[in-house]
């Protein structure tokens, strides 16, 4: 079986990135593949945010990556440089930056390039979408 990091550049809504690579993962884990991470880059940062609010007649996408890492004990890696340019801010960036609250859901963590690549390493596919 295979080791892969997916990457997503995408937002939430208005592409097909982000539900693409969701399914993407559920199949590969699905079929016994490992995933070591899920690494949001770019506009991929918007699947982040806990303050994303779809109608009730579209699929939560959000939701549906905080359930997929919840139950399959996969990292959701948010790029800080790309979150901060955006205005997504993690927990630890609140402090640092004297802000009292942040955006960013309880189940992405931040992290950096560093970690990527580091990740890349070890793994057998980055498939990006």
């Amino acid at each position: 079986m295979s080791k892969f990091i997916i990457q997503v550049n995408g937002p939430a809504y208005g592409t097909s990135a982000s539900i693409n690579a969701l399914r993407f993962t559920q199949a590969a884990l699905a079929s016994g593949h490992q995933v070591i991470c899920v690494f949001f880059y770019q506009d991929g940062v918007y699947n982040s945010t806990d303050l994303s609010l779809p109608a009730s007649d579209e699929n939560d996408v959000i939701s549906d990556w905080k359930q997929l890492a919840q139950s399959n004990q996969v990292p959701l890696v948010n790029c800080v440089s790309a979150a901060l340019r955006r205005g997504i801010v993690g927990e630890q960036d609140a402090h640092d930056n004297g802000l009292s609250h942040w955006n960013v859901g309880k189940s992405f963590i931040m992290g950096g390039l560093g970690e990527l690549v580091t990740g890349i390493e070890s793994t057998d596919r980055l498939i990006s979408f």
